[in-house]
């Protein structure tokens, strides 16, 4: 018997890709994709990188694999040097991994020790309900996606989880939009409390929702007040930059829109753009300080290495040289704009959310009541497969509106992307909304 592929596409025949440029794709068929998600929003200076390939070509020739408590290398002491200053984190260390799960999980890990240096026992993690932060254990117990949790919940852990800045489904409807902010901000310290404050270790979030809720932007109120409670009763503050890092929403870090100095960052995804598996979790100086005092258990086989951050350092060269992060907001109000215009009066569109490059559509059986379609349906995914039969490649999400029912569409383009494939996204996307959605 010949060995065989577990594909995530069960039942379904996988084009076999032949190769990429910029935002496009080619199958082995010579077919045409353009690329409107980058992958799982991952792909940010876009396919076929020559430098990219190149860095790691070198640094793999040179030496592959070195163990991280053995050796340090050239490429990763230059990658920490050159990514530190740009990290919305007081004097920040950084611990690189192979993903964004493994990232997270080095966070909560992180954040335990610290409180565990300082003669605290906090253990609490706090997420927000809707949420995705990963599929590993723990990173799947701060999440807050039902649906991903139910078939592990005997595994899961105790985390906590408070209200979301989801704009479209406000939690808030008697006082929308005024003082959402300081809602949530009061909602989180009430769930402090109730644990006890001296239990409460951490607060996980993404600073602009990533897939799980679909490009949701929180009110501009809502990051100083949410710090403001974590600093009130020493609550480390995670910032999931997963999806939102290394200019996918028009800033370097989506904290940066909004000034958060969060206490731990973690990233992937644009870190290497898709290159390599690069994860990063962060800390300040302050929270690394105490926890090598004591000394921190834990470590990855493929941690700290050598050829990953030969690529992280070489996608950095090619965002600043090209001046990526500044075109994801010149494209991305293109990309806004455009689906506004050909998408805000469909009938089954509820609401069209982004910034810089990160955006989604939500669908709803009726516009009035908001009311999602039924899972069963599988609109999203059926959209999904109309848009690729078009030669147009986008992500989606489901579950948004009640943990089970909610249509999202996610696009999220290489940075790379031309005003002209801008406009091919955005018709080809509603044409195959009108085409499943009559």
């Amino acid at each position: 018997m010949t060995g065989s592929i577990f594909s995530r596409a069960a039942g379904r025949d996988l084009p076999v890709v032949a190769g990429g440029q910029g935002a496009e794709l080619f199958d082995t068929t010579g077919r045409r994709y353009l690329d409107a998600a980058g992958g799982a929003i991952v792909v940010g200076i876009g396919h076929g990188s020559a430098e990219v390939a190149d860095a790691i070509a070198a640094q793999a020739r040179e030496v592959a694999y070195v163990h991280g408590s053995a050796f340090a290398s050239a490429s990763l002491l230059e990658y920490a040097e050159t990514l530190g200053p740009l990290l919305p984190v007081e004097d920040p260390y950084i611990y690189p991994v192979s993903g964004g799960s493994e990232a997270v999980e080095t966070a909560l890990k992180v954040a335990r020790a610290y409180h565990l240096a300082r003669g605290e026992d906090r253990s609490v993690v706090i997420g927000r309900t809707g949420a995705y932060h990963g599929n590993t254990r723990g990173a799947l117990s701060v999440s807050g996606r039902d649906g991903l949790r139910a078939p592990y919940l005997p595994w899961l852990g105790s985390a906590a989880h408070t209200t979301s800045p989801y704009e479209y489904r406000c939690p808030f409807p008697d006082t929308h939009p005024n003082g959402c902010g300081a809602k949530h901000a009061e909602a989180l310290e009430q769930l402090i409390v109730a644990q006890g404050p001296q239990n409460v270790a951490a607060f996980i979030a993404e600073p602009i929702a990533g897939a799980a809720l679909g490009a949701c932007v929180p009110p501009d109120d809502y990051w100083p007040a949410i710090t403001a409670v974590c600093r009130q009763y020493g609550v480390l503050v995670i910032a999931d930059e997963v999806m939102t890092g290394f200019g996918r929403t028009g800033r370097w870090f989506g904290s940066d829109h909004w000034d958060v100095r969060p206490d731990l960052l973690v990233a992937a995804k644009g870190a290497a753009s898709g290159y390599w598996p690069l994860g990063l979790t962060v800390c300040s100086g302050e929270v690394h300080d105490t926890v090598q005092k004591a000394g921190f258990v834990h470590g990855f086989t493929y941690s700290h290495h050598a050829v990953g951050a030969a690529a992280g350092l070489a996608v950095l060269k090619v965002l600043k040289c090209d001046g990526l992060v500044e075109a994801a907001t010149t494209r991305g109000d293109q990309l806004g704009a455009e689906l506004h215009t050909k998408l805000a009066d469909h009938p089954h569109v509820g609401d069209i959310r982004g910034r810089g490059l990160l955006w989604a559509i939500e669908l709803v059986a009726d516009r009035e009541t908001k009311a999602p379609f039924a899972r069963g349906d599988r609109v999203a995914e059926r959209i999904v497969t109309a848009a690729k039969e078009r030669g147009v490649l986008l992500y989606h999400s489901t579950g948004c509106a009640n943990g089970t029912e909610g249509d999202l569409l996610v696009l999220g383009p290489p940075l790379v992307i031309s005003p002209a494939q801008i406009t091919e996204i955005t018709q080809g996307c509603a044409a195959a909304i009108r085409d499943t959605l009559s």
